[in-house]
């Protein structure tokens, strides 16, 4: 019997999975607003109408944009919009937004407008939509400082979905790699290295981030400052993961496929990642889908208290602490929590297919002893 009979994720069985994940409806459903969100993070220049930092001051905290579909005569058009002007009530302090319409602005697709490096690498001005200025078009209003909320939520989006990967890829090696070593090691390293384990699992990664946020450089962007306590959370991430993967171990590599491979004098460090690691694939992959919602949750959390990503840089934590800010006008202006909403969709979107992923992927369902 050899090691490829023992493993869970061999290519049959991956191929098995992905038939079953995709036949669950939940789980389909899940993969495609998933793909939807990363794909627009990618594209976030192209599929928005401004950039990230574009703003116009005269129209700050201007609700959505009223769009056109009939002229004035009530027959069906092109869609247009018209612009729009601010006034003051000195008496109640309030501005009110009213249209000018006077001249119609068609809403124009594939046009050109800003200049950006689509994937950072070609130059290009195409948006996938856009209007003639001075009108403005702010499908969900603006912030405070007249920037586009609709756009900003996409290059939120990059922020808010990417950066957690960078604390995933150097979590998951370091944890892998330790626990294997510890779990087939044992006895006395095995006690040491567990020993650190656990005492880094007990450091208090709030009062940490606290810390690194007053020590941190203040010349930082807030994207480097973020990258950097990604990093570090990441170095003392792993050991939860470490003792996972050690207790697979120890029950591993007492199988019949190891102990053939000590007969056969192969070195202990080849049999730890040929035979002994790949047993846990399905486990590391399971828990990586589980554990992106945490960094997600992380990046807003973080952005909400003013230790991630700060203004005028955007992301969907920010962007909630923004609509916080102004909780007095959330019920008049509801879509300020959009971040909110697709913060929570992207979490129960990983939530579900790595429910799914972990029912399918789980030996004793799929037959294997």
């Amino acid at each position: 019997m050899t090691a490829a009979d023992h493993t869970p994720a061999t290519p049959g069985l991956w191929k098995t999975a992905m038939k079953k994940l995709w036949r669950d409806k939940v789980a389909r459903l899940a993969l495609l607003v998933l793909m939807f969100f990363y794909f627009s993070a990618a594209f976030a220049d192209m599929l928005t109408p401004y950039s990230m930092h574009f703003n116009d001051a005269d129209l700050a905290n201007a609700p959505p944009t009223v769009v056109h579909f009939k002229d004035r005569k009530g027959n069906s058009c092109r869609p247009y919009i018209h612009s729009v002007e601010r006034s003051f009530d000195p008496a109640t302090f309030k501005q009110t937004y009213s249209e000018r319409k006077d001249k119609q602005y068609p809403i124009k697709f594939l046009c050109h407008g800003e200049t950006y490096k689509l994937l950072g690498l070609i130059p290009m001005d195409l948006h996938l939509f856009g209007v003639d200025a001075p009108a403005r078009l702010f499908l969900i209003g603006s912030d405070i400082n007249g920037r586009d909320n609709y756009s900003r939520l996409f290059f939120g989006a990059q922020k808010s979905l990417t950066i957690g990967f960078l604390g995933l890829f150097i979590a998951f090696p370091i944890g892998i790699i330790y626990g294997g070593i510890s779990g087939f090691a044992g006895g006395r390293i095995d006690d040491v290295m567990m020993r650190i384990a656990e005492a880094i699992i007990s450091i208090p990664s709030f009062y940490l981030l606290i810390g690194l946020a007053a020590i941190l450089p203040p010349e930082m962007s807030s994207s480097e400052r973020f990258a950097l306590i990604t990093v570090i959370l990441s170095f003392i991430g792993w050991a939860t993961l470490a003792r996972i993967i050690r207790g697979m171990v120890l029950a591993i590599k007492e199988e019949e496929f190891v102990q053939a491979a000590f007969a056969v004098g192969m070195p202990r460090f080849e049999t730890i990642v040929k035979h002994v690691l790949p047993q846990t694939s399905s486990f590391v992959i399971v828990s990586a889908t589980l554990q992106v919602p945490s960094f997600i949750l992380s990046e807003s959390g973080l952005s909400f208290i003013g230790l991630g990503i700060q203004q005028p840089d955007a992301s969907w934590g920010n962007m909630l602490k923004a609509a916080l800010d102004n909780v007095n006008d959330l019920l008049n202006q509801p879509w300020l929590i959009a971040p909110g909403i697709l913060i929570f969709l992207t979490i129960l979107c990983f939530n579900s297919v790595g429910d799914v992923l972990r029912d399918v992927l789980d030996p004793k369902m799929q037959g294997i002893s």
